[in-house]
């Protein structure tokens, strides 16, 4: 298994027909006190894994929040909103079937957020993107993307997936934004720009 960074360049996809990106996160007490911080971590925080079909530069579809198949045909599926963080492994999952990705969409925009109100990244620690090959029905990671901490916030353009010609390759963005809360206009323009 390999960390991807943004300056490794586009992974090609050559051979996956299936692509998975995961994203797993803890919530924190932060600085609240031992009740405050009981009650923050019980409650968790709640981040979103958000998939953005883009026709050339234009957002068309969004997978994530409560949109779950977008595209009608299983070709860009969401598992579903985790609003804790709870649990072990992936919190959200978002899958490619690339053979039936509609032949208009030209990339796919994989946007973590704070997309709701009163949600951050400061309140959540161990936010981590994992890279599956789901070719045949199984899941293997074969990689890790991980997030920069320095950031104050609230969007994340973790990756996208390129079509060239007639495959697929995947490219790190690794680059934060602001996203008004709660406004997919603003969510769809961050996705844009990356």
């Amino acid at each position: 298994m390999i960390t991807l960074t943004k300056e490794d360049g586009p992974a090609d996809l050559d051979g996956v027909t299936h692509l998975s990106i995961g994203a797993s996160w803890d919530a924190t007490a932060g600085s609240s006190g031992k009740l405050a911080g009981m009650v923050r971590r019980k409650v968790g925080t709640d981040l979103d894994l958000i998939g953005i079909a883009m026709q050339g530069a234009d957002p068309v579809r969004l997978a994530g929040l409560d949109s779950l198949n977008p595209l009608g045909n299983g070709s860009l599926v969401h598992s579903g909103d985790n609003h804790t963080g709870h649990g072990d492994g992936d919190d959200e999952v978002l899958t490619v079937d690339f053979a039936n990705v509609p032949g208009n969409i030209t990339s796919i925009v994989f946007v973590a957020a704070a997309f709701k109100k009163g949600s951050s990244f400061q309140k959540a620690r161990n936010i981590s993107f994992k890279v599956y090959d789901a070719t045949g029905g199984s899941s293997q990671q074969v990689a890790d993307i991980w997030p920069s901490l320095l950031s104050t916030d609230n969007g994340l353009a973790v990756a996208k997936a390129i079509r060239v010609g007639n495959g697929w390759k995947l490219q790190v963005v690794n680059e934060t934004g602001n996203i008004k809360q709660g406004d997919e206009q603003s969510l769809m323009r961050f996705a844009i720009s990356k």
